[in-house]
């Protein structure tokens, strides 16, 4: 399966209801509306979004999923700060019948996937807000390949 990866869009700083409710700011729903395009032009929309539960990776897939015209994201308790990347592939086990799924999360959880998958050892992936990675993987095997990393400045992102 094609695993992408975005990483959610530029959120506010602080909220008084904790790090959980942080809200999207307008450039952070810009960055995932770019990325729906562009996965959109590359004909690479996936068949089904999970996203985290966190209040910015919800805001975030319900952009991506509106500009690209799809259902909405499928809340997965997994991907909150600090998913494990076995578990992860464990958990996307069960979705083994789509072949192109999105993730909406947080770092370094995706950076900490990328690597594990890949098999990166002493090198380090940096995934910003808005970044979209494609993983070729197999869940729940380990191994897979890195198709692309795309960073919110190669998106056409404003001031970057």
């Amino acid at each position: 399966m094609n695993l992408i990866l975005l990483r959610h869009g530029k959120a506010e700083d602080l909220n008084p209801m904790g790090d959980g409710a942080r809200a999207l700011v307008e450039k952070g729903r810009d960055q995932a509306r770019r990325a729906a395009l562009i996965l959109k032009r590359a004909k690479l929309l996936p068949e089904i979004v999970l996203t985290s539960p966190l209040v910015r990776a919800r805001q975030t897939a319900d952009e991506f999923c509106e500009t690209a015209g799809i259902p909405g994201a499928v809340i997965q308790g997994w991907l909150a700060c600090g998913m494990d990347p076995q578990q992860a592939l464990r958990e996307l086990s069960s979705f083994g019948e789509f072949k192109q799924i999105l993730l909406v999360g947080h770092e370094p959880d995706f950076s900490r996937l990328i690597e594990w998958v890949v098999g990166a050892s002493g090198g380090s992936v940096e995934m910003k807000k808005g970044a979209i990675a494609c993983l070729q993987v197999t869940p729940p095997a380990r191994h897979g390949t890195l198709v692309f990393l795309i960073p919110p400045k190669l998106t056409g992102e404003p001031g970057a």
